[in-house]
């Protein structure tokens, strides 16, 4: 990570060094002289190396011609002293404003005195009228205070929004609507928190519905078929249809005969499937309740969405500041065509954008890796302390301090791993864009199936990237070393994964589901007793998005614990045994699921292989990592 860290950081040097940053920031006009500075001469551009330490605002000449394919503005820039702040309706205002404030609105070769006669007043002075203009905080540039010179460009929107009368009422009633969406929002908010404890509790409840749900749906539907094949072969055998009937007819039995018995083939697969995982199903339920009690003693987990938004939003700004200085970065180059000077990156410089892209994607993945490490430190420290009254004062931000110290190489090798694998996955995807509807349909097919390969193989490496920071929290091994530990911990406990992440992933669906129509059922409430708003899609359509959202968020984090948790009570079965000098470190609800197992015969006191948890009694350990083992 230092690596890239350092990269970034010359990245943004280099703008700064060369001057980028302050003609993004100060503004420069088309002969390459940047605003409020004395410039130096550009060879074969007689207009530039001017002092322009007077003239500090950028100002167009034609402000509303807008290049949206090249994103610009399609006009000669000049460094002006003053933006006109009323409307120039000839060139004699433009000569007056000239001579009174010292600010010359037309190309530096044209004299004030001449801007009413000139032969080129035409191309090289603004377009008439010269609307009244600002200058934009910060940036220096003169923007029409009217934004209806941009009318072209929204005026097919607002014919459109002033002709659909459904369109202009679904607006009307958001804006008059938004407390209320804004109150459902937080009430959504409420909600994600709320149910992160209160799953605990009717997660069994879900899992029967599920189980139930599904038992009746595969033997319901296995049913229904076979009853169509009989009452449609029993009507072929009637002979009372023609002979274009009978043969429609024989083609839908045999249809239906296999998709029958495809139908009872997948419903005995999927009863004895359900069967055989029926106790690791219990370990999910045991997990969640657990779970819930992880966010009672640390509430501050429920915190981590927050905290990760912020600093993506934050580097993202970064991001993009950087961006917008490396496009007036390099060397002053002049447009034979135009006259105008443009500045562009020749040679190895100009490939810095693509690597500022790699960055972007890398970083951001560091950032993510960084939560789930803090997460996974924290549920490992209250995991192994056997007396909860001991844990740490703030085990998370004890966590976050030990990652920073130890662990950001784990995980930038991790998020590297990741971004490895989804930039060629965005390349196939431009290319997918850019070719559509040129390719063949075999070509398409190939394309859509790699990308769909690729973001198989993103998803199994980011759970296995995630489950190794785990095993770096509890061991503080390398991350080479934890992700095979973790993976050959997850090979042995194969079923119970999938019971995990088909049960558990399908209760926090549900719950999310929950949120949202809890969520949707206040809006209709709320908005029933506003009889004004006819329309209510746009405002329940918003709340309902944004409820999905913080949900996901959020229970995303629940999820993140609950897989924790497993690899935590996988190496303490996997090491203990419950003996004396081998006692469990899991909670009572883990105890209880392993006692029933023994009972059962699916679990034996000798499953450890009798070796010591090594990051249980290395005083090492217990030093780097900080945790408060009852040892």
């Amino acid at each position: 990570m230092g690596c890239c860290n350092s990269t970034e950081v010359c990245i943004c040097a280099f703008p700064i060094a060369t001057g980028a940053a302050s003609r993004l920031i100060s503004g420069y006009d088309s002969y390459g002289n940047t605003c409020g500075k004395n410039n130096t001469k550009i060879e074969g551009v007689p207009l530039s190396g001017r002092d322009m330490t007077e003239n500090k605002y950028v100002f167009f000449l034609d402000p509303c011609n807008l290049d949206l394919i090249n994103r610009k503005i399609k006009s000669i820039a000049l460094c002006v002293s003053k933006c006109p702040a009323a409307q120039l309706k000839e060139y004699s205002d433009l000569k007056q404003f000239a001579l009174n404030n010292g600010s010359y609105l037309c190309s530096y070769d044209i004299s004030p005195t001449r801007y009413t006669s000139h032969s080129d007043r035409f191309t090289k002075c603004p377009k008439l009228p010269v609307p009244p203009s600002k200058s934009v905080p910060l940036l220096h540039r003169c923007i029409p205070v009217d934004i209806g010179c941009y009318a072209e460009f929204a005026q097919a929107f607002i014919t459109f929004v002033s002709d659909n009368t459904v369109l202009r009422r679904v607006i009307s009633g958001v804006m008059a609507s938004k407390e209320i969406i804004m109150g459902l929002c937080l009430l959504a908010l409420v909600l994600s928190l709320i149910m992160m404890v209160v799953i605990r509790y009717i997660s069994k409840v879900l899992v029967w519905i599920l189980t139930t749900l599904v038992v009746i749906g595969s033997i319901g539907g296995t049913g229904v078929l076979w009853w169509l094949y009989a009452d449609h072969k029993r009507a072929l055998d009637n002979n009372t249809l023609s002979v274009f009937g009978k043969e429609v007819a024989s083609d839908n039995v045999k249809a239906l005969l296999v998709y029958a018995i495809g139908a009872t083939i997948f419903t005995v697969v999927l009863l004895l499937v359900m069967f055989f995982m029926r106790k690791r199903v219990a370990l999910t339920i045991s997990l969640f309740h657990v779970a819930g009690k992880v966010f009672i003693h640390l509430p501050l987990l429920a915190l981590q969405p927050f905290w990760t938004f912020l600093c993506l939003m934050l580097f993202w700004v970064y991001w993009i500041a950087v961006l917008l200085s490396l496009g007036t970065s390099g060397t002053p180059v002049k447009n034979n065509s135009t006259g105008v000077v443009e500045y562009q990156m020749q040679g190895p410089l100009q490939y810095l954008v693509w690597y500022h892209a790699v960055g972007l994607i890398w970083i951001s993945e560091f950032i993510l890796a960084f939560q789930q490490m803090t997460i996974a430190g924290a549920v490992v420290t209250y995991y192994f302390t056997r007396n909860k009254s001991q844990l740490p004062a703030t085990p998370i931000l004890s966590s976050m301090i030990r990652t920073i110290r130890y662990h950001l190489g784990t995980l930038a090798k991790g998020s590297f791993i990741i971004t490895l694998v989804k930039i060629p996955r965005l390349i196939l995807m431009y290319i997918h864009s850019q070719l559509k509807g040129k390719e063949n349909a075999c070509a398409r097919c190939m394309l859509k199936a790699c990308v769909c390969c690729l973001w198989c193989l993103e998803k199994c490496l980011s759970y296995l990237n995630q489950n190794a920071y785990t095993a770096t929290a509890i061991n503080s091994t390398s991350f080479c070393t934890s992700a095979r530990d973790a993976f050959l911990i997850l090979v042995e406990n194969a079923l119970r994964v999938a019971a995990i992440n088909t049960v558990g992933d399908f209760v926090l669906f549900l719950g999310k589901v929950l949120i949202v129509s809890c969520t949707a059922f206040a809006g209709i409430l709320a908005l029933n007793y506003q009889r004004e708003y006819t329309v209510w899609v746009l405002p329940l359509l918003i709340v309902c998005l944004f409820a999905f959202l913080v949900a996901h968020c959020f229970l995303s984090v629940f999820e993140n614990v609950v897989d924790v948790l497993f690899l935590c009570f996988a190496v303490d079965t996997k090491y203990n045994d419950g003996s004396s000098g081998r006692e469990y470190y899991m909670d009572k609800a883990l105890m209880e699921f392993v006692e029933n197992s023994k009972k059962e015969g699916l679990y034996k006191p000798g499953d450890g292989d009798g070796r010591e948890m090594k990051s249980l009694v290395s005083k090492k350990y217990l030093h780097v990592e900080g945790l408060l083992l009852d040892q």
